[in-house]
């Protein structure tokens, strides 16, 4: 067996779900990917290998949250190394039983006792610092937990006031969750924390379900020859996230734009600004992965349904998904 993370290239269909997370990669203010749907359909295989995809970040030498420069790292570290090293992209785990110390840190126990100092001990915000954390159920996670993450969601800082400590650091990552909405339905206000929201499915298509078979099996079995044949294309992605985290900034973006984004999300019903402002930056990310110089409706159209079906306020007269309304309200609107 091997650690290595399945190639990102390699996963079959989800197309959705793998534009959403390069959309994030390339745009990391756009806020996260949530993704609902059934057990064993790839989403964590999916964040694990967008990750392993990504250029390895440069980071001080023991900082606790990956600081790209001494300066940045923070003083109760002690780190007073400036030599760096290239680590790959942060991917965290945050288990559904983590107690809140073990999320955003606490008193290092072991230093008090033995040493008499007192001293802070990061938690896993600190460790997800310019990579990703994932939350697998994240609708089961726990409402003080669920608080906690909307304080840092917010401020992109983690604050600890407690045991006499006074600690702050850098906690700026993309919150990756995934659930069955089948066992529980997320909190409002986390649900609305997430910029895309995704569903996937197992396919019912037969020919997709024994591709999928395959390329397991030859992922387990012959790794290497596995992970070479899919290296290039990779690769490929690699260079097209690159090349749109450059051309980003440089993308015009029309009047035009803006009024079909504000007249969609006033048309769904969206609560404050931002969907509009998601779904923006979003399309905007898009156009720079297609090389587009210039923003236009069909960036809109492709990024609608992810942008904005999580934002939609219920209504128990339709029987149709929020994705369906979504792409009925596109076409009325973007007609």
């Amino acid at each position: 067996m091997t650690n290595t993370p399945f190639p990102f290239s390699a996963i079959v269909g989800q197309s959705d779900m793998k534009r959403a997370m390069i959309l994030t990669a390339i745009d990391p203010g756009i806020g996260g990917v949530l993704v609902f749907g059934d057990r064993g359909t790839g989403k964590s295989t999916a964040v694990r290998a967008l990750a392993a995809l990504l250029p390895p970040i440069t980071a001080i030498v023991g900082c606790p949250i990956n600081a790209a420069n001494h300066e940045d790292c923070p003083e109760w570290a002690k780190i007073e190394t400036k030599k760096k090293l290239k680590r790959p992209t942060p991917v965290i785990d945050l288990p559904l039983g983590a107690t809140e110390d073990r999320v955003v840190g606490a008193l290092d126990i072991e230093r008090a006792l033995t040493r008499g100092e007192k001293a802070f001990e990061p938690g896993l915000l600190a460790r997800a610092n310019r990579g990703y954390l994932y939350i697998d159920e994240v609708n089961l996670l726990e409402d003080h937990i669920v608080d906690l993450l909307l304080d840092v969601a917010q401020s992109g800082e983690n604050v600890v006031e407690r045991e006499g400590l006074s600690i702050r650091h850098a906690a700026r990552f993309v919150l990756v969750g995934s659930g069955n909405p089948e066992e529980g339905e997320l909190r409002p206000q986390l649900l609305d924390r997430f910029g895309l929201s995704v569903e996937v499915r197992s396919p019912n298509d037969v020919a997709q379900r024994i591709e999928v078979i395959k390329r397991r099996d030859r992922f387990d079995s012959d790794h290497a020859a596995f992970m070479a044949e899919y290296e290039k294309e990779d690769a490929k992605i690699r260079r097209r996230i690159l090349a749109a985290r450059k051309l980003l900034p440089q993308i015009e973006t029309p009047d035009d734009i803006l009024h079909d984004c504000a007249e969609l999300c006033i048309a769904l019903g969206s609560d404050g600004l931002r969907g509009e402002l998601t779904l923006l930056r979003a399309a905007r990310a898009l156009a720079a992965y297609e090389k587009a110089a210039v923003l236009t409706r069909a960036h809109l159209r492709t990024i609608a349904p992810i942008a904005l079906s999580h934002r939609l306020r219920r209504d128990p007269l339709d029987e149709a998904g929020s994705g369906t309304r979504v792409a009925r309200t596109v076409e009325a609107v973007l007609a």
